[in-house]
Formats: structure tokens, sequence, C-alpha cells
């Protein structure tokens, strides 16, 4: 990924940077087991909601309750 970044200049470092949360979040969403995704966006909480629209995880998925 460093490398990735690298390689792009510092103007769209941000949006590849984005494209590659994108990326991971895609792989993940193929395992087995994984039920969900934590996006952390450290000092960066207003590209939130772009990350979670690019990565397609709405709407959110909605599980019904074990019966009891």
């Amino acid at each position: 990924m460093i490398k990735r970044l690298k390689g792009v200049e510092k103007k769209k470092q941000a949006s590849e940077g984005i494209a590659i949360c994108c990326e991971q979040i895609a792989e993940f969403k193929e395992l087995q087991g994984i039920a969900g995704v934590h996006v952390m966006a450290i000092e960066w909480e207003k590209r939130v909601p772009e990350i979670v629209e690019k990565a397609e995880l709405l709407p959110r998925p909605v599980f019904e309750s074990p019966s009891a």
C-alpha cells in the first residue's frame, strides 16, 4: 500500500487511499465469517460517508433476532 501511494501525485493520494480502503472492504465482504467492517477515518471523519457509499455498504443489512 505504501508503494502504491508513493507512486501517486500528492493531490491524488486521498482518492487513492479511499480506493485502497474500498478494495479492502470488497475483499472482506467475500470472506466467509466476516459479518461487517468498522470504518475509522481518524481526523478524517468527514470522508466516512464517501467511503461507505463507494464501498457499497448501504443499505445496512437487516438481521432477524433469534427466537427465544
